[in-house]
């Protein structure tokens, strides 16, 4: 098994950058979506999941979609309105209906009749020594393909599930995936898994442990190689920002981060409504730091400059500035 332990997502990105160029293990596989190299059997261990952004990946990672996304997924959405709004090139790989067949958060929280990710915080808050705490993200009478080895929908989940243990008073998460694109997935991934670590550490009032995350096939498609070819000029940056909160505060807190989302993709937006949307005093900083980078985003892409400037002159985190000034100069070179 070919394995990497690293601090931040930051280095797991130049280890694999550097692996799949030098590494004579990967092989060269076909797809629906392309020819790729693939690592079979790649064991990742993040021992400070909080630096969970690559800001350092080029291209940059979209950094308003991400946080979009982790508000979908703890709300257990699976409606595509709310991340076609940030990422319209999401519909490409995950199909054009109306409902995302595979989303994570509905699968978590919705999908078997049971909200997983609240039970699993109970039980753990009884039994802190529990081995049973498994998160199921696979729905075989959903995702099996049929007979003839057709795919059920273009929207199958590739993370499968999670296990959940505390060690040293301290939640550790290991996160199995069936197929990761190392480009377009990875990322995100970690953005995703990392995010939910911390906000259930929060709910059980401790500290989240090493981040674990096994790709059963890592892999990286020709064409994006090619796009990778341009040296980084990306510098490191800290995620110097906390969502360890109580149970009750947080699920207050991320309803009103989906409604101010909302309001970004359905109402009219002027620059004194988008000031307006982004105003959350009631809010911690981080949760302030990670509106901005939505609010930002809609302000570029009808390109009020000036309310893009001031939003983004208001976020505290170095972490989200570096990804938003990534972000935004890839988009206006």
């Amino acid at each position: 098994m070919n394995s990497v332990t690293v601090n931040s997502a930051n280095e797991l990105w130049f280890h694999l950058v550097k692996t799949f160029k030098n590494n004579s293990k990967t092989v060269i596989q076909k797809s629906r979506v392309g020819d790729n190299k693939e690592i079979l059997h790649y064991w990742i261990t993040i021992t400070d999941p909080i630096q969970r952004f690559m800001t350092m990946r080029y291209p940059s990672i979209n950094p308003a979609f991400a946080i979009a996304e982790i508000v979908w997924i703890i709300n257990g959405r699976n409606d595509s309105m709310f991340l076609n709004k940030w990422n319209s090139q999401l519909c490409k790989y995950a199909g054009y209906d109306d409902y995302y067949h595979g989303a994570y958060g509905y699968r978590l929280r919705k999908n078997f009749q049971i909200d997983q990710l609240k039970s699993a915080y109970e039980a753990l808050k009884n039994d802190t020594s529990t081995r049973q705490i498994v998160l199921q993200i696979w729905d075989s009478k959903k995702d099996l393909p049929f007979p003839s080895g057709k795919a059920k929908s273009k929207d199958i989940p590739c993370n499968i599930t999670s296990l959940l243990k505390i060690r040293d008073n301290k939640l550790e998460w290991v996160q199995i995936m069936r197929s990761n694109d190392m480009f377009r997935g990875l990322p995100y991934n970690i953005i995703q898994f990392t995010t939910l670590q911390e906000i259930l550490a929060g709910w059980l009032g401790i500290k989240p442990g090493n981040y674990y995350h096994f790709s059963d096939s890592l892999h990286l498609y020709n064409d994006d190689k090619l796009i990778m070819k341009k040296k980084s000029e990306f510098v490191n940056s800290t995620n110097s920002d906390s969502i360890h909160l109580s149970y009750k505060e947080s699920k207050s807190l991320f309803k009103q981060f989906e409604h101010k989302i909302e309001q970004l993709i359905n109402s009219p937006l002027t620059p004194k409504k988008l000031i307006s949307i982004n105003n959350w005093d009631s809010a911690p900083q981080s949760f302030r730091n990670m509106l901005s980078l939505l609010t930002a985003e809609a302000a570029r892409k009808i390109k009020y400059d000036d309310v893009v400037t001031e939003i983004i002159a208001g976020c505290s985190n170095p972490c989200f500035t570096q990804m938003w000034n990534n972000w935004a100069n890839e988009r206006n070179n």
